[in-house]
C-alpha cells in the first residue's frame, strides 16, 4: 500500500462574477408631431460589469449615458436587445431591493429634514426601525452631514452639494449590492466633487459594485477600475485605463548628446533636433541613465508617455468624425 504525502489544499481561483450584462441593447425614440421621426439613443450596446468593480460610463452630453442607465434600472424599456442584473432580467422586483440609485437631479421633499427624508426612504424598503436608525446615523457620517443639521434644517435650505449628499445617502439606505450614479459630480464645486469621490472610494473599499456615468473625465480617471466610452448612442471602446491608455511606466524622454545610432536601441519614435534626441524609452530607466553617462550624454526631460483620459477620448471622437460640441 503506497502512502501519498499530504499536499496543501489549493483553492481554485474563481472568475469574477458578472453582475450587470447587456447584449445588443437598443433604444429608439419617436419624435415629431406624427411621431414619424426616429432618434436612436442606444445602438447595439453590449457591456459586462463585474462584482466589486467601479465602472465609469463616459461621453459628451446627449451621448445616451442616462438612457442606458435608466434602461438597466427598468425605468426605460429597450427597443431591442436584453440585459441582466445579478443574473435576473432587468425590472425584476427582487433585484431592485439590492440596487441603489442616485439620479442626476434627485427629487427631494423640500419640507422634510434630511433625517425625515431618509427615514421615509428606509420605510419604503421596510427596514426595521432600530436598524433603520443605525443605518441613517452611519450614512449621515459617511456623506459628511452633522446629525444636528440633518434633524433640524429643511432640505429646501440645502445647497446643491448638500442635496447631492442627501441623495447619495438615500441611494445607500438599503445597503445595496450595486449602486447606480447618474452624473454624481455634476454642478458641484471642487470640495463637493472631492467629497463625492471619497464616498465612491469608500464604497469600493466595501466591495460594492459602482456603475456611474459622467462627462467629467478627470474624476473618472481617479476612481474607476474600467471605463467605457459612449458617443451618439454607440459604445466606441471599453476596458481598463491601462488597456486603453497604456501602462504608467512608459516614458517620453529628451536626451542631449550622443548620436542616433547609439540611442536607437533604447528609444522608439526617435527624432533628432539641435543635438537633442526625442522619443519613447523602450528599456529600463536606471540602466538607460547609466548608459547615458557612458556615452557622455545627459537626460534633459522625463515624463510619462501615457495620454490623459481627455486626450484619448477626444482622439476617439475625432477618429470617428464625431463633433464634441453636440
Amino acid at each position: 500500500m503506497h502512502h501519498v504525502a499530504d499536499s496543501p489544499t489549493q483553492k481554485p481561483q474563481t472568475e469574477p462574477r458578472p453582475v450587470v450584462e447587456t447584449w445588443n441593447l437598443q433604444k429608439v425614440y419617436r419624435t415629431g408631431f406624427w411621431l414619424n421621426q426616429k432618434i436612436e439613443s442606444l445602438k447595439n450596446c453590449s457591456i459586462t460589469i463585474y462584482e466589486g468593480e467601479t465602472f465609469g460610463l463616459l461621453g459628451p452630453n446627449g451621448a445616451g449615458k442616462t438612457t442606458l442607465l435608466k434602461t438597466l434600472l427598468g425605468i426605460v424599456n429597450p427597443t431591442a436587445g436584453k440585459a441582466k442584473i445579478l443574473g435576473k432580467p432587468i425590472g425584476d422586483r427582487h433585484v431592485k431591493q439590492k440596487i441603489g440609485y442616485l439620479p442626476e437631479n434627485a427629487y427631494l421633499y423640500d419640507h422634510l429634514t434630511a433625517w425625515e427624508f431618509l427615514d421615509f426612504v428606509g420605510g419604503l424598503f421596510q427596514i426595521p426601525r432600530v436598524q433603520k436608525r443605525q443605518r441613517i446615523t452611519e450614512l449621515l457620517d459617511l456623506v459628511g452631514l452633522a446629525q444636528s443639521t440633518a434633524r433640524k434644517k429643511k432640505l429646501k435650505q440645502y445647497s446643491k452639494g448638500m442635496r447631492q449628499r442627501v441623495g447619495m445617502a438615500q441611494a445607500l439606505i438599503n445597503d445595496p449590492e450595486i449602486v447606480f450614479l447618474d452624473e454624481p459630480m455634476s454642478g458641484l464645486d471642487p470640495m463637493g466633487r472631492y467629497r463625492m469621490r471619497e464616498i465612491v472610494l469608500s464604497l469600493k473599499r466595501q466591495g460594492k459594485t459602482v456603475f456611474f456615468n459622467s462627462h467629467i473625465l478627470s474624476d473618472i480617471e481617479q476612481i474607476c477600475d474600467r471605463i467605457a466610452f459612449l458617443a451618439l448612442g454607440e459604445l466606441i471602446c471599453q476596458g481598463s485605463l491601462d488597456e486603453l491608455l497604456g501602462t504608467t511606466n512608459a516614458y517620453q524622454v529628451v536626451v542631449k548628446g550622443g548620436d542616433p545610432e547609439s540611442l536607437a536601441p533604447w528609444m522608439s519614435d526617435l527624432n533628432w533636433e539641435n543635438n537633442r534626441a526625442y522619443g519613447r524609452l523602450t528599456g529600463e530607466l536606471n540602466e538607460f541613465v547609466a548608459y547615458l553617462q557612458q556615452i557622455n550624454a545627459r537626460l534633459v526631460s522625463l515624463q510619462l508617455a501615457r495620454h490623459s483620459l481627455e486626450e484619448f477620448f477626444m482622439q476617439q471622437l475625432r477618429t470617428r468624425g464625431i463633433e464634441f460640441s453636440r
